[in-house]
């Protein structure tokens, strides 16, 4: 999968987590690539990978919503990072994400069952603390950007990659404790 732009390498990691989410519900989803959309796959993997993360930082957004609501504001910014860590490499395919609109689709798809009132104030909180750890200049929190973008890349590769020296699963754990830390620095 090599030779394969990355847009084809997003969608076939998309197809495949979407296919081990969807046949958990008995629906099959397309083989066909073609199908699939390289943003709407980012957006897809950006949610994929912060429940992944929440559920193995044993955190309960449901519980959250009541006693510390900005917490969702957090699991938001996540995605967001995640979103654009994952589409960074398709500018240089001429494929531009809107962000407002990703960042909308998120938040549904993070947090279906609340009203537009509380959505709105999750995109905006965690807008402004995707903004706040895009502009710091700290070292650590470079680092975590940095730490972060890797483990998006490593997760690409070894869910695209036969001769990976890791499998996708793997990475998980390394995503629940970057949410930890980033739910941590704003507790």
């Amino acid at each position: 999968m090599t030779d394969y732009p990355y847009s084809t390498r997003l969608k076939l990691l998309y197809a495949l987590c979407y296919a081990e989410t969807s046949m958990e519900q008995g629906i099959v989803p397309s083989s066909d690539l073609k199908d699939y959309d390289p943003i709407e796959a980012a957006n897809f993997l950006a949610c994929y990978l912060t429940f992944k993360a929440i559920r193995e930082a044993e955190r309960s957004p449901s519980d959250e919503r009541i006693d510390n609501f900005d917490m969702l504001g957090v699991y938001q910014a996540f995605a967001i990072m995640l979103f654009v860590y994952l589409t960074l490499p398709l500018a240089e395919e001429g494929i531009v994400p809107d962000f407002t609109q990703s960042a909308v689709m998120i938040a549904r798809t993070l947090f279906a069952e609340l009203e537009n009132e509380e959505l709105a104030e999750i995109i905006d909180s965690g807008n402004r603390k995707f903004q706040l750890i895009g502009d710091a200049e700290q070292e650590y929190i470079m680092d975590y950007r940095q730490d972060l973008d890797k483990s998006v890349v490593a997760f690409v590769v070894a869910g695209t990659d036969e001769n990976a020296p890791y499998e996708k699963q793997d990475l998980i754990p390394v995503f629940g404790s970057l949410l930890s830390m980033m739910c941590e620095a704003f507790q």
